[in-house]
């Protein structure tokens, strides 16, 4: 099979009427897939897409590409695999009608055949569109790659192998392999399959055959069951992979060299129990989930998914202490799923927000109930062979999941997902206020009984009480009843009551508040049923803006806006890794909290903003830096806060020690100190049972200076990004904080694919070509244009130009 990506070449502009004409603001513009239609739309206030989307309006899109078609292809199948387009997409071939597929994060197929012109040239055309139909930004347009497969008509199907390995111990693995050969011909086949294992190395590890007999217009599966000698596991900590190479030849022929097919696919070998003892564990070891929820966007690039974006935020959720992510609330990518894979991060990988009833105006309830088999079934074909995808979530704080209707249809979801994969596990995040929206009167009533101050302490703690209730408990019971691991977004006031009450039930907290995770993790130490936390969220993301800000209040005019971030508000501003991949100040608190980080942290509130009354969300988390350099008068006063595993901490500037505090105020984990701002170097020394355990340090920073940092010194051509640094710091790489500065780029051997900083209150685009730091940073993310040197260059006044080169090779 031929199977290359179908990228270049494309075009894209606003679907127009069929009585309408292009014009100059019409125009259509060349375009790489994946690419996001959305992302570079002028933003207003009065967008009707408002806060979900970030102020970033909706649109019909029209992409269109023109490629030739080879006459031999006459004899061949051709399809066009796309992996997702957003939304309710229809492609049309020669302007013939092929194919519409309504949910935008299913990967679908389109059978050109009958449609093409061979010889020729011939036109694709896809139409997406996207308008009040999320809760979140989600792009659009064919955000997610698009492949061409050209196959003999007697062919591996797409996805057609998959490998299980259900018996495992010390000595050998079992895998099983099953291989689907589809016939499109007018006559039988007869056929041969070889399969050959090979390890992370590329060493054989197995090897087996079968024939394998198609009828006409049919399909036929086989299989081989082949013993792996000391196998090496996938794991958290050691994520080793294997491949099997499938090759499909005809029935004399044993060897590869007749080969009408073949194709290559990546699986592990790992074995996953369940109960209320253990939790979960893998190869027959207990694993705690340190969660991130995430949504899909890649910040900067938008919504687009792309190999090393997918690679690269990974990579750091893990390097920050998180080993699971929650594809919040939809189907991860499959280059995502390939990070993971890697990386040994372990996937909850989410079907769906809406069921039948829906959220917003035009989301995907609509036709769920006619489509949800496929969705699922396409859902389960992309994991299918993907060692870190552990869970599959059917669903997020679904409204009519506490009715019998709905738990109907938690029970068919369920089923549903175990009649094509047994082997993982299942879930759903299950918020019980959402859930009976219409009866919370009677919930609120109950949580005020208890304590009558419950309202003036915050909404997480009256969401907590409520969740805790009793309607809450008897309405949800049976859609909780159908899973393997009940999740509760929220909810953690649930933990304690669920093991008594519901004694074999297993939990994991889906979704829960970030500055909540030193007692929640506490309690998933505790409690054996309760097997991990996923906070909200993970990474920042475009969308539901502004849902963890700090307002300060005593701004002319202030009106509160609960959680909705009024415009120009763009990102979530919630993240513990900001949009560019920098971790903030809440990551450090959390990796402590998770007990994988001895030394203290230090993060300062801006002392520009020293006593102003603030509001937060309970998504929000401290306006604070890990800087020692502010542009304040000396002796300004100013607030520090130490993350510490500790019971006490020592803060010196200068040698010099300015107080010790108790750890544990306003938060577990944390000494707060009020003293002045002097240059210099602050110092936090953590104390245990009167013995210092570790310490760290901030220094003011000297002259500034612009300095733009590759990533990496070289690139590949092929789904390979140039991701830049350009900080102001000094000569010793100590970031300047408070002095931003607008930056803009020029770049030779490749194109500016995205730009942007963690300022989640901005009206600046994405696409550049300037951008103003935040907090002393910006990243520039660069495509390259082909074989050669990418040469980026930032200049910003008052400073010299800083450049920098990466090979692409």
């Amino acid at each position: 099979m031929i199977r290359v990506p179908f990228v270049d070449g494309w075009s894209v502009g606003p679907k127009l009427g069929a009585f309408e004409a292009r014009d100059a603001s019409t125009a259509s513009v060349p375009v790489v897939i994946p690419h996001d239609a959305l992302r570079d739309l002028p933003r207003s206030a009065d967008s009707v897409q408002g806060v979900h989307s970030g102020y970033i309006p909706g649109g019909v899109f029209e992409y269109t590409k023109s490629f030739d078609v080879p006459a031999q292809w006459r004899d061949k199948t051709v399809r066009l695999e796309f992996e997702g387009v957003y939304r309710d997409a229809t492609v049309y071939l020669n302007g013939d009608f092929v194919a519409h597929e309504a949910n935008g994060y299913a990967a679908f197929v389109v059978e050109a055949d009958p449609f093409l012109r061979f010889g020729e040239r011939n036109t694709i055309t896809v139409e997406a569109r996207v308008h009040r139909d999320s809760r979140w930004y989600t792009g659009g347009g064919i955000y997610r790659p698009v492949h061409l497969c050209v196959s003999d008509p007697v062919h591996i199907a797409l996805d057609g192998t998959v490998a299980t390995s259900p018996d495992i111990d010390e000595e050998r693995a079992i895998v099983e392999i099953a291989t689907r050969v589809e016939n499109q011909t007018r006559h039988t086949a007869r056929r041969r399959i070889t399969w050959t294992v090979r390890d992370g190395d590329g060493v054989a590890s197995a090897s087996g055959t079968s024939p394998v007999t198609v009828l006409p217009g049919a399909s036929s599966v086989a299989r081989v069951r082949l013993p792996v000698v000391n196998p090496r596991l996938w794991s958290t900590d050691e994520p080793h992979l294997y491949r099997v190479h499938t090759v499909l030849t005809d029935a004399e022929d044993s060897g590869e060299t007749g080969a009408s097919d073949e194709e290559e696919t990546r699986f592990g070998i790992r074995r996953l129990q369940l109960d209320t003892t253990h939790g979960l564990r893998i190869n027959g070891a207990s694993v705690d989930l340190r969660g991130a929820c995430i949504h899909h966007d890649n910040g900067p690039l938008g919504a687009v998914s792309i190999a090393a974006a997918e690679d690269r935020r990974i990579r750091l959720l893990k390097a920050a202490g998180f080993n699971a992510i929650r594809s919040s609330h939809n189907p991860a990518s499959r280059a995502l799923l390939d990070a993971c894979d890697v990386h040994g991060m372990i996937v909850m990988d989410e079907l769906t927000d809406v069921w039948t009833k829906s959220k917003t105006a035009f989301d995907a309830s609509i036709g769920f109930d006619e489509r949800w088999q496929r969705d699922v079934s396409a859902l389960v074909r992309k994991n299918i062979n993907h060692p870190s995808v552990v869970l599959y979530s059917i669903g997020n704080e679904i409204l009519e999941l506490a009715t019998p209707h709905g738990a109907t249809w938690s029970r068919r979801l369920a089923e549903e997902f175990r009649r094509l994969d047994p082997t993982r596990f299942v879930t759903n995040g299950i918020n019980g206020i959402i859930a009976n929206l219409g009866r919370m009167g009677d919930a609120m009533a109950e949580a005020e009984a208890s304590d009558p101050n419950t309202m003036m302490a915050g909404m997480g703690e009256m969401m907590a009480l409520m969740n805790a209730s009793s309607l809450v408990t008897e309405s949800t019971e049976e859609s909780a009843a159908v899973l393997d691991v009940v999740g509760f977004n929220y909810a953690d006031s649930r933990y304690e009551l669920d093991t008594e009450l519901f004694p074999n039930r297993i939990i994991v907290g889906s979704e829960t508040f970030p500055d909540r995770i030193a007692s929640l993790w506490a309690d998933v130490r505790r409690l054996p049923n309760l097997i991990g936390d996923f906070t909200w969220t993970g990474w920042d993301y475009i969308g539901e803006a502004g849902i963890g800000r700090v307002d300060y209040t005593d701004v002319e005019g202030y009106e509160p806006t609960g959680t909705a971030g009024p415009f120009p508000y763009l990102l979530a501003d919630c993240g513990d890794i900001d949009i560019t991949g920098h971790r903030l100040p809440a990551s450090y608190y959390r990796e402590i909290a998770y007990g994988l980080r001895v030394e203290p942290a230090i993060a300062v509130h801006r002392p520009q903003h020293h006593g102003r009354p603030t509001a937060k969300t309970p998504w929000s988390w401290d306006d604070v830096v890990s800087s020692w350099t502010w542009g304040v008068a000396e002796g300004s006063p100013v607030t520090v806060d130490v993350y510490a595993d500790a019971d006490e901490v020592e803060l010196h500037l200068d040698g010099a020690m300015l107080a010790r505090v108790a750890v544990g105020d306003p938060l577990p984990l944390i000494a707060r100190f009020e003293t002045e701002y002097r240059a210099g170097v602050l110092m936090a020394v953590a104390f245990t049972g009167g013995v210092e355990v570790a310490r760290t340090t901030l220094r003011t920073a000297g002259a500034p200076l612009l300095v733009a940092r590759a990533e990496r010194a070289q690139i590949g051509l092929d789904e390979d990004l140039a991701y830049v640094a350009i900080t102001i710091e000094d000569a010793d790489g100590v970031l300047v904080c408070d002095a931003d500065v607008l930056v803009t780029f020029a770049v030779s051997g490749g194109e500016l694919a995205g730009l942007g900083s963690g300022r989640a209150r901005t009206e600046e685009s994405f696409a550049g070509p300037a951008c103003t730091t935040h907090d002393g940073r910006v990243l520039a993310i660069v495509r390259p244009n082909g074989v050669g040197e990418i040469t980026m260059t930032a200049t910003a006044e008052g400073y010299a130009p800083a450049v920098v080169a990466i090979a692409v090779e």
